[in-house]
C-alpha cells in the first residue's frame, strides 16, 4: 500500500496504468487536462494532473484549467469516486476553479469506461 499521493503511490498508479493498457476513455476525458493542486496532503501541498483519464504527478503545462482542494477531499473524488463528496466540495468553497469551467463540467458529465472503473479499483486497493 502507498500513501495517497505520495511519490510511491504515483509510481504505483503509473505501473497500474500501464498494465491495463488502452483505458477506453471517453472522448469527453480523452482530451481533458485538469491541474490539481492538493493541500494538506502527508507530504506538503502536492500539484497533479488528469491527463487524458490518467493521474500525473506535477501540472501540465498545456491544461487550462486548475483545481485547488484539500487531500481529505481530493481522495473521496479520485480515489474513492465520491461524484456527491466533489459537489459539495464545489458548493462549500472548498474547491477553488481557476480558467476554463467547461472543462470541468465535461468531467463531470463523463461516464468511465469499464477499465478506467477496474483501475480505479485497483488505485483505491492499493491506497493507504
Amino acid at each position: 500500500m502507498a500513501v495517497f499521493l505520495s511519490e510511491e503511490w504515483f509510481r504505483e498508479v503509473e505501473k497500474l496504468t500501464e498494465v491495463k493498457g488502452d483505458l477506453e476513455v471517453p472522448s469527453a476525458l480523452a482530451s481533458l487536462v485538469l491541474n490539481v493542486t492538493v493541500t494538506g496532503a502527508p507530504a506538503g501541498n502536492v500539484d497533479m494532473c488528469l491527463n487524458g483519464g490518467r493521474f500525473e504527478l506535477g501540472h501540465n503545462s498545456t491544461g487550462s484549467t486548475k483545481l485547488t482542494l484539500p487531500s481529505d477531499l481530493a481522495r473521496r473524488i479520485f480515489v474513492e469516486q465520491d461524484q456527491a463528496a466533489g459537489m459539495q466540495g464545489f458548493m462549500s468553497g472548498q474547491i477553488k476553479v481557476e480558467g476554463d469551467m467547461s472543462k470541468l463540467m465535461a468531467m463531470q458529465t463523463a461516464r468511465p469506461s469499464d477499465k478506467q472503473k477496474e483501475l480505479l479499483k485497483e488505485i483505491k486497493a492499493i491506497t493507504e
